[in-house]
């Protein structure tokens, strides 16, 4: 039977506290690019099991690298000289019942479909090289899979919060914004590579985001610096228009920029990231699994995205803890915030974690002991509701990054 343990946290709320510091990749970045590519990869991957055998198997395609190509950007258009080399790692099942899969043909099939629907400018066939370097997994891992009842693959421990605080909501919203394809259509020299940091001190927040221009679309350093200016604008008035709690904003872009370097001092990129002759990415290294890098709250360094979704707990229990969380605040009246931690035991059904702790701090005039009957029915009630979830992860649902 599952230990759940409630406590009282002894600290204030994260948004009280005197400061924050919140960072997000956005989708055109190498990290990012690598997370959600490999995440594509195993919900083929698990399409194909499926359609072969009627279960999911054994595969983690976490082991992810994208090595930066190289390029020469130019105001009008610059040249790609190298392309980016995105290589798959890890394990996977190649063959069911004497019927071979083709995994290194599905993995980059879905690695094709993923680039070409999230970078405008990126071309899988002509501006990336495949390297396949998946191998098979052990037997005892690969028995799991062929179990009545799904059990953990790892011991190993996961971590969810909730709610967010108003700095991490404005810098999902700026990233969303920026690579929205409504801001996309009116400023296409915007890339998809953006990156967003927020420093937030008492009531006064400030944004430094990073955003690849697009060369092409860029004719000369005035058109850069103009446009630049037009979008750094546009992005305060979006977000300023949904401060709530906090009194003011600034946001900051492109930092690095010096109009007296010619090329050298703007941020131009050929295809909209800097993967294409700047920087390479690798799975892990990004966002947790609700897209944030909260650096002032508790964090896994497990990597979610292609771990696969039916047993591996670095993958579902990181999810599972998050949306716990938020059922607990909304479901549950009186908690201010709260965070859960599960924990895994290699063997274990995975409906029943050898841990589960949550840490809540209650509304003023709340009394967390009166609030525990309710917490305990919350948590039964998502582990009981584990095969449903674990379908949406398998079916790609649930974002990882």
């Amino acid at each position: 039977m599952t230990h759940i343990t409630i406590e009282q946290a002894s600290q204030i709320p994260a948004a009280q506290k005197r400061t924050e510091h919140v960072e997000r990749k956005g989708m055109g970045h190498p990290d990012t690019i690598c997370d959600c590519v490999m995440e594509a990869a195993s919900v083929a991957l698990s399409r194909a099991y499926i359609e072969a055998c009627g279960r999911v198997l054994h595969h983690n395609i976490d082991k992810g690298l994208l090595v930066a190509g190289e390029s020469a950007p130019h105001p009008g258009g610059g040249r790609i000289l190298k392309p980016m080399r995105l290589i798959f790692g890890d394990r996977a099942t190649a063959e069911v019942n004497g019927q071979p899969i083709p995994v290194g043909d599905i993995v980059e099939q879905a690695a094709k479909s993923w680039l070409r629907e999230h970078l405008r400018f990126v071309d899988p066939a002509k501006h990336v090289i495949y390297q396949n370097e998946i191998a098979t997994g052990s037997p005892e891992l690969v028995d799991i899979f062929s179990r009545t009842e799904l059990t953990a693959n790892d011991t190993s421990a996961a971590v969810g919060y909730a709610p967010l605080t108003e700095t991490e909501r404005l810098v999902l919203a700026a990233e969303h914004y920026l690579n929205s394809p409504a801001f996309k259509q009116r400023v296409p020299e915007v890339g998809e590579d953006i990156k967003v940091m927020a420093f937030r001190h008492d009531r006064s927040l400030s944004l430094t985001v990073a955003a690849a221009f697009v060369d092409r679309f860029i004719p000369d350093a005035r058109t850069y610096f103009e446009r630049k200016a037009a979008v750094c604008d546009d992005l305060t008035q979006h977000l300023k228009a949904r401060l709530t709690t906090l009194d003011s904003l600034d946001v900051a872009l492109n930092t690095l920029d010096d109009p007296s370097r010619g090329v050298g001092g703007m941020y131009l990129t050929v295809l909209g990231t800097s993967a294409d002759g700047a920087d390479g990415g690798q799975v892990g290294r990004g966002n947790r699994v609700n897209g944030l890098i909260s650096l002032h709250r508790p964090m896994s360094t497990e990597a979610a995205a292609g771990k696969n979704p039916v047993s591996h707990v670095g993958k579902i229990y990181n999810l599972l803890a998050h949306q716990m969380a938020a059922r607990l605040c909304s479901a549950v009246p009186g908690i201010e915030e709260a965070t859960v931690w599960l924990c895994s035991q290699i063997g274990r059904p995975l409906a029943d974690p050898w841990s589960v702790a949550v840490e809540l701090l209650p509304k003023p005039e709340t009394c967390a002991a009166d609030l525990e009957p309710a917490i305990q029915e919350v948590i039964v009630a998502e582990l009981n509701e584990l095969p449903g979830f674990v379908d949406r992860l398998t079916r790609g649902e649930l974002p990882v990054c």
